[in-house]
């Protein structure tokens, strides 16, 4: 059933689409509207060949550029609802999870999308905007080494969603984000719906999930991860354990929050990097962070935690001192 949207007198009625590209050309069309001005979507479909990538075609790879020191790599599928899951979607993104574990596909892409830039000038300078004086090749890999992720863009949710992801949790649970998006039109203007909002996607729960299936283990988190990064966790652990023996280690499916009577630290565990949200305004973050890469997060990103905050990263131990500083601050200020 068709939904409709008024605004300022209009109405804006939902439309179908019967043809997937009509589909994937609005995404590509608008590709900075829906998922952010410091985001590059890149129409890889056509330009590459199903054997260099395992027999893998996404529709489109998506660099979010928001944190130029931490950018994340999508993988981009683009579905309509009416499609069969089982049959159409499913084996699709299984064959992106073969396509990330193997070395050679993945050294494809990287070459692929090394020469689609460099042979567009406003895109390599696009890049290079970002990049500053990073080179491009060596970036392209290193993103995509680090940052591993799907995401599935559908006109409406479908209910095997739900059963997927809680089956497989260390593959669709982990890897993947769905973002259902709707359009709406009236006399020419368009309106954009897409839940959830691409800024906070890789945190909210796109589907729904039920309470009993969220069984998310610290092991979850720490699979396939560097060992200096399990290292510099378990260091964390170490010191909250010292701080207050009764604050609680949370793993969810995203992230792994610390908290007593509150959250005060959220824990996100990369491949190469540990990123850590502490619940402390950014300007006071400064006072104690002198060492280590911080970032300042947006508004639409703090509301999602409930309070100001900022993000710390790291990427090995030499200063982690000054984190242990700033987790005893975040969890004064939040268990006063």
């Amino acid at each position: 059933m068709k939904a409709a949207i008024f605004v300022d007198g209009n109405k804006f009625t939902e439309t179908e689409f019967e043809l997937e590209e009509n589909f994937e050309k609005i995404i590509k069309d608008n590709s900075k509207v829906l998922f952010g001005t410091k985001t590059v979507y890149l129409d890889i479909k056509s330009k590459v060949e199903a054997k260099s990538l395992g027999a893998a075609i996404p529709d489109g790879v998506l660099f979010d550029l928001k944190d130029k020191d931490n950018p994340e790599f999508y993988l981009v599928e683009v579905e309509l609802a009416k499609h069969d899951f089982y049959k159409h979607m499913f084996p699709q993104v299984t064959k992106f999870f073969a396509f990330y574990k193997n070395a050679s596909s993945r050294n494809n892409l990287i070459e692929t999308l090394f020469r689609l830039i460099k042979s567009n000038p406003k895109l390599e300078e696009e890049f290079k905007e970002y990049l500053e004086k990073k080179e491009i090749y060596k970036w392209i890999k290193d993103t995509i080494e680090n940052s591993q992720n799907i995401l599935l863009v559908i006109d409406e949710n479908k209910p095997e969603f739900q059963e997927i992801f809680e089956t497989y949790t260390d593959t669709w649970g982990k890897l993947v984000k769905v973002g259902i998006l709707k359009v709406f039109t009236a006399n020419k203007k368009i309106i954009f719906s897409l839940n959830p909002d691409f800024e906070t996607i890789g945190l909210a729960e796109a589907v729904s999930i039920s309470e009993e299936a969220q069984t998310y283990t610290e092991q979850y988190h720490l699979e396939d991860v560097d060992k200096n990064m399990i290292s510099i966790y378990e260091k964390i652990k170490e010191y909250i354990n010292k701080l207050d023996a009764n604050i609680k280690v949370n793993p969810q499916h995203y992230y792994i929050s610390l908290r007593k009577n509150r959250n005060f630290a959220f824990i996100k565990i990369k491949k190469k990097k540990l990123h850590i949200v502490l619940m402390i305004p950014y300007v006071a973050s400064k006072k104690i962070i002198k060492k280590n890469k911080i970032t300042k997060l947006s508004q639409g990103i703090q509301n999602f935690y409930n309070g100001p905050c900022f993000k710390v990263t790291l990427e090995n131990n030499k200063n982690i001192n000054e984190v242990f500083t700033a987790l005893k601050e975040a969890y004064n200020r939040q268990n006063k």
